[in-house]
């Protein structure tokens, strides 16, 4: 089967440390081009803006879009006008109004709109889903720390309006949640911690309900400076899950249940993603980050000291 050409755009940290590397190493996908303002990979024709490289590789199937979230919307939308698939990395866009027109305009054009959650393709995150699919959920608690400095190093986009501050991974652990919990969940109370000098929040408190009524609490914190926590915990009328190591790993009343690799993620995108071109169907899936924009909504805000990088 002929391989699908793909363009990137956007080569930060992301794209560096998982896109262009399973790129190179996947059999369905040959990574032609990039566009970035301020770097280039290595070995293919670079450019500095996206529509450059479209219009010097007409031929391109599909594009990455792994840019800030600022620039997600304009960038997907040209894609789509120019015909290509679209890969869209997480946060989506900086609205939920921007996710919903890009999603009518893939369906428009019979195209591949693929708005990604990589930590619902973590390895025990499916495990997790089909173990609580038959039971009611009673509450949990979600843990989402980690210094900003070590994973986010110099990126002020993050601090910029639409740049979702510590949501930016919080999402992630919210993705989890939507994902493995057999019902709707909402956001109930929030409180956000914004530094000064930022116009997003760099710490969170929130408290999650789902449909019948089942507490889940949560703790965002971008200020953490010891070993990264990222955990969920939900209990049932019988059981207690507690997923950690980002996904990766799930234990079952004390007992490990499943573990994996923690770089399955990406791969297991690009798998669907290739489904999903070669069906001409697209997978969108807002709730993540309805739930974010409607923290925003009705969270309390605070101010806390400035941020110094």
């Amino acid at each position: 089967m002929e391989r699908i050409r793909v363009g990137i755009v956007g080569v930060g940290k992301i794209a560096n440390d998982q896109h262009i590397r399973v790129l190179r190493a996947s059999a369905a996908f040959e990574l032609e081009a990039s566009a970035s303002r301020h770097a280039k990979v290595d070995g293919i024709a670079n450019y500095s803006t996206l529509e450059a490289m479209l219009d010097a590789h007409p031929a391109l199937d599909a594009i990455v879009i792994c840019t800030p979230p600022q620039a997600h919307y304009n960038a997907a939308r040209l894609a789509l006008q120019r015909g290509k698939h679209v890969f869209l990395e997480k946060p989506p866009c900086e609205t939920t109004t921007q996710l919903d027109e890009l999603t009518r305009q893939a369906r428009r054009a019979n195209l591949t709109l693929f708005q990604t959650w990589h930590a619902q393709h973590a390895a025990s995150v499916e495990v997790m889903e089909l173990r609580l699919k038959p039971l009611v959920v009673r509450g949990g608690r979600i843990i989402w720390k980690e210094d900003v400095r070590q994973w986010h190093p110099g990126q002020s986009w993050i601090w910029q309006a639409g740049g979702f501050g510590v949501f930016d991974p919080g999402i992630n652990a919210i993705s989890i949640l939507t994902k493995v919990v057999p019902e709707p969940v909402f956001a109930k109370t929030a409180d956000l911690f914004f530094p000064t000098n930022c116009e997003s929040p760099i710490a969170a408190n929130v408290t999650f309900v789902t449909a019948t009524g089942a507490m889940i609490d949560a703790a965002f914190d971008f200020r953490y400076a010891g070993v990264p926590t990222w955990d969920i915990d939900i209990g049932t009328e019988s059981t207690t899950l507690h997923l950690t190591d980002q996904g990766s790993t799930l234990i079952v009343d004390g007992e490990r249940v499943a573990a994996g690799a923690s770089d399955v993620e990406y791969p297991s995108l690009y798998r669907r993603f290739e489904e999903l071109i070669r069906q001409r169907k697209s997978d969108v899936d807002r709730r993540p980050f309805q739930l974010v924009a409607d923290i925003f909504l009705i969270a309390n805000r605070s101010k806390v000291e400035p941020f110094e990088e």
